[in-house]
């Protein structure tokens, strides 16, 4: 069965049930944290199953026990690639790469569970770039155990970019209420300030500005945090960063008549977009963009990395060792996730 025309859903209108509906690679996350089980449960929601084609990059023997744990009785059947998967009611299809111990504790850190993290990463990476599926969605892996198998990335974000051969990407937040894309993430505020430059702000706000466009925003409206508070007030704070590195980027991007404002004050920026003013906020550095997004939406919260040459959402929270193989954890994010990979993909 070819990957371009996967099986129809199951129900709806019959313009839904004519058109095909996409294959999204889920990996599994880390094997000991809750990934195993929010992928277990995303990938048998019906409406993620009237949306998509899913296909697990993981581990059998552990979605079996994450099924388990939740009280699904759904079949998980091994296959050999996306040409196989069904996509129906019942049934996780998963590529089977075996590498975790059936007895692999829950809620601890494993550099066995690591380094399978990133071969299901680099699974779906391949199978992506290869045009056999359609989109990545990925469940949380965790840094520590990552490293501690031999993989030294930052997380999936550096990972998929060196792995799909791609020079520069960014990070995009997205919850009900706001969307934040990143100028920098995974470095410290002194080399985030530095790393900043009117290049690198005017390409993040391209590809924010392409993302929402894709998801059908047709005139996004971008607002551009400052780096300093009150942006600066006039220089009595910082050292004329914002005329230096942000306001060159916004003459360039208005002027092509992109909507972007700023620089503004983050905490006026980010109580304007709450509000429904912006359609995304620039954020200048990591935690600039998190804190105002996990309070205002981390349940419903997906990651969506921009600029990649595949489709690629995740979950925006952690591996959860506290609760672990508990079933107590919550699901929304991942539905969520898969959800935005079908829009962005069949928007593409």
């Amino acid at each position: 069965m070819s990957t371009d025309t996967p099986h129809p859903p199951q129900g709806g209108a019959a313009a839904d049930a004519a058109r095909p509906r996409p294959v999204v690679a889920v990996t599994m996350g880390d094997g000991a944290g809750v990934g195993p089980e929010v992928t277990a449960a995303a990938v048998t929601s019906p409406d993620v199953l009237a949306r998509c084609v899913p296909l697990v990059v993981g581990d059998a023997g552990r979605l079996r026990q994450a099924a388990r744990i939740l009280g699904t009785d759904a079949e998980v059947v091994a296959v050999e690639g996306p040409e196989q998967a069904v996509g129906q009611p019942g049934r996780i299809d998963v590529v089977d790469l075996g590498l975790l111990p059936e007895d692999l504790p829950w809620g601890e850190l494993s550099a066995v569970a690591g380094d399978a993290a990133f071969q299901y990463v680099r699974t779906a990476a391949e199978l992506a770039t290869a045009g056999r599926v359609q989109a990545i969605c990925t469940a949380p892996l965790n840094k520590e155990a990552l490293h501690l198998g031999g993989h030294r990335y930052p997380g999936h974000t550096e990972m998929l970019a060196e792995l799909t051969g791609t020079e520069e990407v960014s990070m995009m937040l997205s919850s009900p209420r706001l969307r934040v894309i990143h100028v920098t993430t995974h470095i410290g505020l002194i080399d985030a300030v530095h790393r900043i430059e009117p290049g690198l702000v005017e390409r993040t706000v391209r590809r924010g500005h392409e993302a929402l466009r894709r998801s059908g925003i047709d005139a996004p409206r971008i607002g551009v945090c400052a780096i300093n508070p009150h942006a600066g007030e006039g220089g009595l704070f910082g050292y004329g960063e914002e005329e230096e590195k942000i306001v060159p980027a916004l003459q360039r991007l208005t002027a092509d008549g992109i909507d972007a404002v700023g620089p503004l004050p983050a905490d006026t920026a980010f109580y304007l977009a709450g509000r429904g003013d912006y359609d995304l906020v620039v954020a200048m550095y990591h935690d600039q963009g998190h804190g105002p997004i996990k309070v205002l939406g981390i349940e419903a919260g997906v990651n969506i990395t921009v600029g990649l040459p595949v489709i690629r959402t995740s979950v925006d929270h952690g591996t959860a060792f506290d609760i672990a193989g508990t079933g107590r954890v919550r699901t929304e994010s991942m539905v969520e996730a898969m959800r935005q990979a079908v829009e962005l993909s069949s928007a593409g």
